[in-house]
């Protein structure tokens, strides 16, 4: 698998060869087609800066590609990996609600080189609000450390779109 951003040409085709657009003929359908054209590439820019901050370590950056105030971050245990979480430890949640903070303090702070990979990235926007599901690997040094689908709620504010919530199954490999 290859990172999302020698991917995004593909990705980008595949996406709009699988959402044709059954929108109004005339002026209404060219104005659609080029919203729903521009926002695809806006939203694969916001995922490409996405991984760029993680990988050269950048948590001011990436704090900034959320909205400061209410966005949610949710890891979701599967049920093989919640067993195995409660086997080491009676009182493991299954679902735990985290920070894009502390991601991204994380990601300020961590010595290890990390490397989220993302696959069969769908996109899906009105032009106001848009949801990216996809799925994932998380790279550590180099080995994988988590795997899984992750989604994401985005929304355009008046300086383009930001993430406001991050909800992503785990498959962790330890």
């Amino acid at each position: 698998m290859k990172s999302i951003g020698k991917t995004a040409p593909i990705l980008l085709a595949a996406f709009f060869a699988q959402n044709a657009l059954t929108a109004p003929t005339g002026d209404a359908a060219s104005t659609n087609a080029t919203v729903k054209t521009q926002d695809s590439i806006d939203i694969q820019r916001l995922m490409d800066s996405y991984h760029e901050a993680v990988v050269t370590h950048d948590g001011a950056r990436l704090a900034r590609l959320f909205i400061p105030e209410g966005s949610a971050w949710l890891n979701v245990l599967s049920d093989d990996a919640y067993a195995r979480a409660k086997a080491k430890s009676p009182d493991a949640k299954k679902i735990r609600v985290g920070s894009f903070k502390d991601f991204a303090e994380l990601v300020s702070h961590t010595k290890a080189n990390f490397d989220p990979r993302h696959t069969h990235l769908q996109i899906n926007s009105d032009g106001t609000i848009a949801s990216v599901y996809f799925d994932f690997i998380f790279l550590s040094d180099g080995k994988e450390t988590n795997h899984g689908s992750e989604t994401w709620q985005l929304v355009k504010g008046t300086d383009g779109w930001n993430i406001a919530a991050i909800t992503y199954s785990s498959n962790p490999t330890t």
